[in-house]
């Protein structure tokens, strides 16, 4: 049997006009749960989990993260126990995203936004190793290293050798960073961040990961935060209900949406040469538009 095609061709008509063929790689059609890039972050890390003497895994996020909810689901699929350190006061009742991690078996901790701002402190760390004897722990967002690798397989879901540019979401730089290393040296691989602050390539942590020649590849597409990390202001939301009518692909008010936004905007701008041809990586998430109210998005 053929395996699935995770490739949609998009037809928007600034694409016509200029040249330009545009797909979308569809990795949120990947796992109902583990969705999107958060299988192939997570998959070195539990990789190494599992073939250690670690019983469990200790990782971070916030009230509505993706990644806790992916983290517990993937860690029982191991038969690993899983620990979610979440970012603020317990609340009265928990979202709907940490119901979910609870139901796959991830025990949650709460710990001030003070306290979670040490996350990546070594003294922090050992101390939460104390506290958690024989556990392993993983990054926010499924970081580091290992994770970079596991996002290098990325691009076997398709055949990427044609493509001129690869498009994705940056938040932590993980999958950015992983594309890059796998990426071909005429290609160019394009994240647009969603955090406020990241300017330039050199605001990345990405000197220990890339050779200079994987460096050249790198570039970004700027000013597209829309305010923030999770800020989504009407702007986007109307945007992301477009998107979903013309094409039938829904986003995200964290990554996704605003990727698209940040593509399309760009090639009414002119960034991208006629006769590109245009690789657009969907990374999941679409759990995260739970945080907003009902009938806000027509997905």
């Amino acid at each position: 049997m053929k395996p699935p095609s995770f490739i949609e061709p998009l037809n928007w008509p600034e694409l016509t006009l200029q040249n330009i063929t545009a797909d979308t790689l569809r990795l949120d059609k990947m796992h109902p749960i583990v969705s999107g890039n958060k299988a192939f972050k997570l998959s070195e890390h539990l990789r190494l989990a599992a073939a250690s003497p670690h019983t469990s895994v200790i990782t971070f996020g916030g009230a509505w993260s993706n990644h806790l909810v992916a983290t517990a689901y993937a860690a029982k699929q191991t038969g690993l126990k899983a620990i979610g350190i979440v970012r603020g006061e317990q609340p009265f009742a928990l979202a709907a995203t940490l119901q979910e991690a609870a139901a796959y078996g991830m025990h949650l901790e709460f710990i001030s936004r003070q306290q979670y701002a040490q996350k990546d402190d070594p003294h922090f760390l050992q101390a939460l190793a104390d506290r958690h004897p024989g556990a392993y722990i993983i990054p926010e967002g499924g970081g580091g290293l290992p994770g970079i690798r596991g996002s290098e397989a990325i691009l076997c879901k398709t055949d990427a050798a044609s493509y001129t540019h690869i498009c994705c979401a940056l938040g932590t730089g993980t999958t950015w960073l992983g594309l890059i290393r796998t990426a071909g040296p005429k290609q160019k691989v394009i994240a647009v961040p969603v955090l406020k602050g990241i300017d330039s390539v050199s605001a990345v942590d990405h000197q220990k990961w890339l050779t200079p020649e994987q460096t050249e590849r790198a570039g970004l597409l700027t000013g597209y935060h829309f305010g923030g990390y999770a800020r989504h202001p009407q702007a986007l939301l109307d945007f992301m209900n477009r998107l979903y009518d013309e094409t039938g692909i829904p986003t995200d008010i964290v990554y996704t949406g605003k990727l698209f936004y940040a593509v399309r905007d760009s090639l009414i701008r002119g960034f991208f040469p006629a006769r590109s041809r245009l690789l657009i990586i969907h990374s999941g998430g679409l759990q995260g538009n739970r945080s907003l109210r009902p009938g806000r998005l027509n997905f």
